[in-house]
């Protein structure tokens, strides 16, 4: 193929921006528009930077990128972002930062050309309002901001992403890339250019690029996505063949015949667009490819698998590594990494991804309903006898169908309870388990065991210690990683039982206000719940009124409701709203109502949907009963179908009056049935 000239790529701070003892002049080209930050924008990036530098004053903040075009004798025309480089030019000029070398002008616009030259004043005839009012608004922000600590700063600890488009690019190509575009480029994208930079053959670059293309689709099985599935997946497609980087690398330049010939170099279509997918399998039609809803996106990916490459690094401290894709340029500033990690970061990369897809839930693209659980636990393999590529489930073998929705519902609750794309801790956790097990002889039941530990231990290692939680009883910094981290791998140190007492003294139990109470527990209360259920009652077909079924639910504080419930149960991405079942607006503490450290107790709330929520939020206990249980189906029954506030509805239907009697007697049962599961 052609070859391209790659686009050179350089971080600058603002100080080496616009002071330079090569004077330079930065053209803003008639083609652009003129300046339109508003004072939303313009204080968006003052106060970010601002909280930056009171965060850690000796961390770079990244303000954006720039691409420049070199038109010769060191005038720059300024292709993208000029707005914000614009913005730069005023806030400089508001800090009263002297001998701005480099010049910002508007070519072929005399108005917006004098209103710049003559800041702050703006005495001219001709004004650009834009520039006049940009220059108030970063004025007005600045004020008790603008310290000469915070300038000194904004100089040298703000840093612009440059690219220098050299003068022998054809600059319509490149408007044609970023056309398709239409906005800047991603911090992953600078990240992947940074570290290709650092690789020093084309073979490399070719192999990392296309470990990057692969995973950064996030919505489709990686296997499906290969050109050569089997040298990397086997000939089942449910394994990841390449034991290293170099076996890898062989894997993706092989042309078949077992030679690694270069087709390609990278350039400047493969750092700057987003379309190119070089790896996909031309033979597989798209509309024949599985997609889901992906539960993390690629720049939150990204972080996870860089911090679980560093966790073996001497010295790396992992409560100090942010799972936020706000400082996913930060952390990959902090690895440092040489050529030889940067080939193993890819290796781990691609087989992250692979256990991603293969060994962890995502969400199928149907909507929420009763009639069939939307978390699929799925491998992409090829058929034995058919030869044809397909999903079956991770646990095969339908005589373990039991283990199979025990590993759906562990890996589910999790996701259902830390929804945000970031500091999804969990995953990183479930990866240093899976990148340690021999997948070739995978023991589901090992794993079902270690998802259940893991549980335990978010539970009564974080959720029920004082030390690990902050005033309003969430979880603290680091506190993941202090359980479930020790020297590079994972922690096999004894979180002790807590008791009743325990979480009373943190939750309350009616006698004080609560502070505040995580949606982790109650999802690890309906798991705990279903688990009861799944091991006592389902498969033994128990006619309603036998001694077994009567003691489970005696066991549950409440008459029996059927099994179907426990049948349909799963975790709702949509369930994620805690109401009190003893309504708020109600809570008087007169007249015999409910005080609000009472109805703000653990027995008194439930998990339910926002429809649901907002719906009813006022009703009385019994009202909401009529309500969330018609038969008419008005409200959605998956927005209340929480296995504890079918509990608590049922309780109401056994004739108690939900005082606070009942809704102690409910808590008592419920933290009885968690602590003895979790000892299990």
């Amino acid at each position: 193929m052609k070859r391209t000239t790659a686009l050179p790529l350089r971080e600058v701070s603002i100080r080496e921006l616009f002071y330079q003892d090569e004077k330079c002049i930065y053209e803003i080209p008639v083609y652009q528009r003129n300046y339109a930050w508003e004072k939303d924008e313009i204080s968006a990036i003052i106060h970010d930077v601002d909280d930056s530098f009171h965060k850690n004053s000796n961390q770079v903040y990244y303000i954006g990128t720039l691409v420049t075009y070199n038109k010769g004798d060191r005038v720059y025309e300024v292709i993208d972002g000029q707005q914000r480089l614009t913005t730069i030019f005023l806030i400089l000029k508001v800090l009263s930062a002297a001998n701005i070398t480099n010049r910002l002008t508007y070519r072929a616009r005399k108005r917006s050309d004098e209103t710049l030259k003559h800041i702050p004043d703006f005495d001219v005839d001709d004004i650009d309002s834009g520039i006049e009012n940009g220059y108030k608004f970063a004025k007005d922000e600045l004020e008790g901001i603008a310290t000469e600590a915070f300038k000194d700063y904004f100089l040298n600890k703000v840093h612009i992403i440059r690219y220098m488009v050299p003068r022998d690019i054809d600059l319509n190509h490149y408007f044609e890339i970023m056309n398709s575009r239409g906005e800047q480029l991603e911090k992953h994208e600078i990240v992947k250019a940074k570290l290709m930079q650092k690789l020093s053959s084309d073979e490399d670059r070719q192999v990392f690029h296309k470990i990057w293309e692969a995973c950064s689709e996030m919505n489709i099985y990686l296997q499906q996505k290969s050109d050569n599935p089997t040298k990397v997946f086997g000939d089942e497609l449910y394994r990841f063949i390449p034991t290293c980087y170099e076996e890898l690398r062989k894997a993706l330049l092989s042309d078949g015949k077992g030679d690694t010939s270069v087709q390609m170099t990278i350039s400047i279509d493969e750092i700057l667009s987003s379309q190119t997918h070089r790896w996909d399998n031309p033979d597989v039609d798209i509309e024949s490819k599985d997609t889901f809803l992906p539960i993390i996106d690629f720049p939150n990916f990204l972080l996870i698998v860089l911090k679980l490459v560093r966790l073996s690094e001497p010295g790396f401290i992992p409560t100090e590594f942010n799972l936020d894709d706000k400082e996913l340029l930060n952390e990959f500033d902090k690895a440092t990494m040489n050529e030889s990690q940067i080939k193993q970061f890819s290796y781990i990369l691609m087989k992250a991804r692979f256990l991603l897809d293969n060994y962890i839930v995502h969400h199928s693209k149907e909507e929420d309903s009763l009639d069939s659980n939307p978390w699929k636990l799925q491998v992409w393999h090829k058929d034995k006898e058919t030869k044809k590529e397909m999903l079956r489930n991770l646990v095969g073998d339908r005589n373990l169908q039991p283990l199979q929705n025990r590993l759906v519902h562990l890996l589910s609750m999790f996701e259902v309870s830390f929804t945000a794309r970031q500091r999804k801790n969990y995953l990183l956790y479930c990866f240093v388990y899976l990148m340690n097990v021999n997948l070739n002889d995978f023991d589901f039941k090992t794993y079902a065991e270690f998802l259940e530990k893991l549980a335990f231990r978010y539970f009564n290692g974080v959720y029920l210690s004082r030390d690990k939680l902050s005033d309003a009883n969430k979880p603290m910094p680091g506190s993941f990683d202090e359980i479930m981290l020790f020297q590079g791998g994972l922690s096999n140190t004894v979180i002790p039982h807590r008791d009743s007492c325990d979480f009373n003294s943190i939750y309350g139990d009616g006698s004080t206000i609560c502070k505040g109470l995580p949606l982790y527990i109650f999802n690890y209360t309906d798991y705990l719940i279903w688990k009861y259920y799944d091991s006592e009652v389902r498969g033994e077909k128990l006619k309603e009124g036998s001694r077994e079924r009567k003691e489970f639910f005696d066991n549950l504080g409440c008459s029996d409701f059927g099994l179907k419930v426990f049948d349909q149960f799963y975790f709702s991405r949509t369930r994620r709203s805690l109401e009190h079942y003893y309504p708020q607006n109600q809570a008087t503490g007169e007249n015999g109502a409910l005080n609000q450290a009472q109805i703000n107790c653990f027995g008194n709330f439930a998990m339910i949907g926002s429809e649901a929520n907002s719906s009813g939020s006022d009703w009385s206990p019994m009202t909401k009963l009529d309500h969330y249980l018609d038969s008419s189906k008005k409200i959605s029954r998956i927005s209340v179908a929480s296995l504890k506030f079918m509990i608590m509805m049922q309780r109401c239907r056994d004739g108690q009056k939900w005082d606070y009697e009942d809704i102690k007697e409910h808590q008592k049962r419920m933290l009885d049935r968690i602590l003895k599961e979790s000892m299990n």
